[in-house]
């Protein structure tokens, strides 16, 4: 189960249709009627409310009630079609508890569906092999399908240089993805990854763990590459109390991407156009001034 790590699709969906960032949504008791079961009232991690907060809180703090109260407004039928286009599922059922991850899924599809917000919104299908060539060195197969115009010029002749044609389908708005991204960056920075912090790089990432920390997730990217990793037993059993994504499985990325971005120059996450960055007060939602201790740019 993916457990939290799903929540970035359910924040993605609300943005993609009419929320913000900075959106006020309750984090209080919420209660489902089911019929012949008893009633479903989902939990925060630390067993506490919060009040109204911004989805930018609720995600960086991976708030399970507010996730819950968000997907029941934005809709779980349109939160299933897009986590159909993100791939993590073929055939989600409209469930509210699908919300916080309780449905079984890979940790490939779950990674591919973060290569997405990544690439801003296009689809990536992953891949074991990039590429075959036959001993000439003509490729055969190649993975990448993307056109490149003016790659086959025998030699440079002042001609302009080759563009590639980008004609995979989008999967999410490439300005949605970068506000998701925005937040996901907020996680380590100041949320349940900042494990890590200490890379000083632009990083974006969410943690997930599941119900008696059966389940723990860390997936995350920097502009060029993104790591998943999960934690759990092959026969699902606890694996003891406070072993979260953020605790167990972070620290992994960490060290992984500690080595694998060593010298990397730090690039920023690209602003797509259209973007208005805005000086937000985190807690409130509300516009201020620069003097505000809590002010974010908020995309």
């Amino acid at each position: 189960q993916p457990g939290s790590s799903f929540k970035p699709i359910v924040y993605s969906t609300a943005l993609d249709n009419g929320y913000t960032p900075s959106t006020i949504v309750l984090d209080a008791p919420f209660e489902l009627e089911q019929q012949g079961q008893d009633t479903w009232r989902p939990e925060n991690y630390s067993k506490k409310f919060y009040g109204p907060q911004t989805l930018r809180f609720g995600l960086e703090q991976s708030r399970n009630v507010m996730t819950v109260r968000l997907a029941n407004d934005v809709g779980m039928p349109i939160i299933a079609e897009y986590a159909k286009r993100f791939g993590i599922y073929d055939d989600m059922p409209p469930l509210l508890s699908m919300a916080l991850g309780a449905g079984e899924t890979t940790l490939m599809r779950m990674t591919g569906a973060y290569a997405m917000i990544a690439n801003g919104g296009r689809k990536v299908t992953p891949s074991l092999i990039d590429r075959i060539q036959d001993r000439y060195g003509h490729t055969i197969f190649r993975h990448d399908e993307r056109e490149c115009r003016g790659c086959e010029a025998d030699k440079w002749d002042n001609q302009p240089e080759p563009s590639l044609v980008d004609r995979r389908p989008v999967v999410l708005d490439p300005m949605t993805a970068y506000q998701i991204t925005s937040m996901m960056e907020g996680v380590v920075q100041r949320g349940t990854g900042t494990a890590l912090k200490e890379l000083g790089k632009p990083i974006a990432g969410k943690t997930g763990t599941t119900n008696d920390e059966k389940d723990a997730w860390f997936i995350g990217f920097t502009p060029e590459m993104v790591v998943g990793v999960y934690l759990g037993y092959d026969r699902p059993k606890p694996m003891g109390k406070g072993s979260t994504g953020g605790l167990i499985s972070a620290p992994v990325v960490r060290d992984f991407m500690k080595v694998a971005i060593a010298d990397r120059p730090a690039i920023p996450f690209r602003v797509p156009a259209g973007i208005k960055l805005v000086r937000i007060d985190r807690k409130s939602g509300q516009r201020t001034g620069a003097g505000d201790g809590n002010a974010i740019l908020e995309a």
